[in-house]
């Protein structure tokens, strides 16, 4: 369905024929794109609110980390509001925050910091803005990769990609923070690659697909796309199996996240007049 919604010629189109599909991604006829995009992954912090609540006793503990992505995601609009820019719609976390309540509060960078610090997030190395958002998602990694299973491959591949756009993208020095979980998930040696193909060349074998075939740091969005092509595969095969515990939960995290993406590239492609179809193949 989401290769249809990216064929529409309008995002208006492609709202109405999502309202009309089988299930409720929360997008509405009349909406902007961004608050499109928006209702679609709150759909999924929904669901996966709902499943901790299903989980025994303590299963909001083991679903938290999975939702960091989330409250990374509110901090980026407190951000925004902080330096003066737009910013969009927050997300209701409830019982599965980390420490958004307090995180909210903060009014400038710095208080932020503090606040992260003294939050299960801990210091993310810095109050500038690129240090905030790198230091969240090299802590988030860090928390997801403690899960284990497939999503400690999850974890570990998205923090080559981050540590790989700091580096060879942004021309930035990594911070301590990317640095040391860098270290633990990847190695030392990946710490200090001085080149795509250096770092590369160092990650563990169990690692190697997540830099398969990009030459350069133009060729990272392949990356990505890669990256989520894994985490959907891994997650289905979770879904799939016949066990009890986690694991099936964990994959069915994955499985919404995925279609979640998928559907937000469609209707941004919708926006832009939904051609050409090849872009949106080549992402999703």
């Amino acid at each position: 369905m989401a290769r249809q919604i990216a064929a529409s010629d309008s995002l208006e189109t492609a709202l109405r024929l999502l309202a009309a599909g089988p299930a409720d991604r929360g997008a509405r006829p009349g909406q902007t794109l961004a608050s499109a995009q928006h209702a679609v992954a709150g759909a999924v912090l929904w669901d996966l609110r709902v499943l901790a609540g299903w989980l025994p006793p303590g299963g909001s503990q083991l679903m938290r980390p999975l939702v960091g992505w989330f409250e990374i995601a509110n901090v980026d609009e407190l951000l925004q509001r902080m330096v003066g820019r737009p910013a969009g719609d927050l997300f209701e976390l409830g019982a599965l925050a980390t420490a958004w309540p307090r995180l909210a509060d903060s009014g400038n960078p710095a208080e932020l910091r503090a606040a992260l610090a003294g939050s299960a997030w801990k210091d993310p190395g810095g109050e500038s803005e690129p240090a905030l958002r790198a230091g969240m998602r090299a802590r988030w990694a860090g928390r997801v990769a403690a899960v284990g299973g497939p999503a400690w491959d999850w974890a570990a591949g998205a923090v080559t990609l981050l540590l790989a756009g700091e580096r060879f993208v942004e021309r930035r020095t990594p911070q301590p923070v990317l640095r040391t979980v860098a270290a633990n998930l990847l190695g030392e040696r990946a710490i200090g690659a001085a080149s795509l193909e250096a770092l590369r060349d160092s990650l563990p074998r169990k690692l190697a697909w997540v830099l398969t075939g990009v030459a350069s740091p133009a060729d990272l969005w392949r990356a990505e796309a890669a990256w989520w092509d894994r985490v959907e595969r891994d997650g289905l095969t979770l879904v799939r199996a016949s066990e009890f515990g986690f694991r099936p939960v964990l994959g069915a995290a994955a499985v919404l996240a995925a279609d979640a993406r998928r559907l937000r590239a469609a209707l941004e492609l919708a926006a832009r007049g939904g051609a050409p179809l090849e872009a949106y193949d080549a992402v999703a």
